[in-house]
């Protein structure tokens, strides 16, 4: 594809690669703990300026409770940049384990299929490298087991 093409996207040649798309996610990360820190700075000095406004008539706690929102909605965005900066380094894991996974699985299914034929189309047995001789077992001592189920009734008794 090339770039005049209307439906060209840079980030389609990052999709398709586990370790490009893991450094496209660890830049954005970087950006996004830069702008941490800053928020982190701010709230700091948002929180210092809120609480040092008094108004007159105030009590020593009223300038604290009316920065209170603010800190809170300050501190929701910081947690929230914290979750996205974790989803960012779980999703690039878990980005090249689906890769590791296809590859599994066509290995995997491969092992399967081979397993199926070896259950469908048994090897034969090999032959044992001294076969009885048939002599050999009709010198047993007068006594011998039944041929088959139906012999069972013939069987002579020591």
């Amino acid at each position: 594809m090339n770039s005049n093409d209307p439906n060209y996207s840079p980030l389609r040649d990052v999709a398709q690669s586990p370790e490009a798309t893991a450094r496209y996610m660890a830049d954005v990360q970087r950006v996004l703990l830069d702008i941490g820190k800053n928020l982190e700075t701010l709230a700091i000095e948002t929180r210092v300026h809120l609480r040092e406004t008094h108004v007159e008539g105030d009590r020593w706690y009223h300038a604290r409770l009316r920065a209170m929102p603010v800190e809170k909605a300050l501190g929701t965005v910081l947690k929230n940049l914290k979750n996205l900066t974790e989803g960012l380094e779980k999703s690039a894991y878990k980005r090249r384990a689906h890769d590791e996974a296809v590859v599994n699985t066509a290995r995997d299914r491969k092992e399967k299929e081979l397993e199926r034929q070896r259950k469908k189309n048994p090897q034969p047995l090999q032959a044992a490298p001294n076969p009885p001789q048939q002599g050999a077992q009709n010198q047993n001592s007068g006594y011998s087991g039944p041929a088959s189920i139906y012999d069972l009734g013939n069987r002579e008794s020591a």
